[in-house]
């Protein structure tokens, strides 16, 4: 994984939800949004962080995705990518 800073954002309404974080920090940017569909006091639901939730992990599977095709490429024998 690299550590390339991820955005993500919801917008509901007149609030902004932002979230940043790294590859390294994705169970923490998964708990942060449980703690805030679990504030009363936000408009941010556990749908909310069920979406959001959801497009980490899809980010996490494309990452993932390429960075095995560039080690498999990496090792094929010259010639053959």
């Amino acid at each position: 994984m690299n550590d390339d800073v991820n955005v993500l954002a919801l917008v509901k309404g007149k609030e902004r939800y932002l979230f940043l974080y790294s590859d390294s920090q994705q169970a923490e940017a998964l708990r942060a949004l449980g703690r805030q569909a679990s504030n009363p006091e936000l408009s941010f639901t556990w749908y909310d962080a069920a979406v959001l939730s959801r497009r980490i992990r899809n980010e996490a599977k494309k990452h993932t995705a390429i960075n095995d095709r560039i080690a498999r490429r990496a090792a094929l024998p010259k010639g053959e990518l």
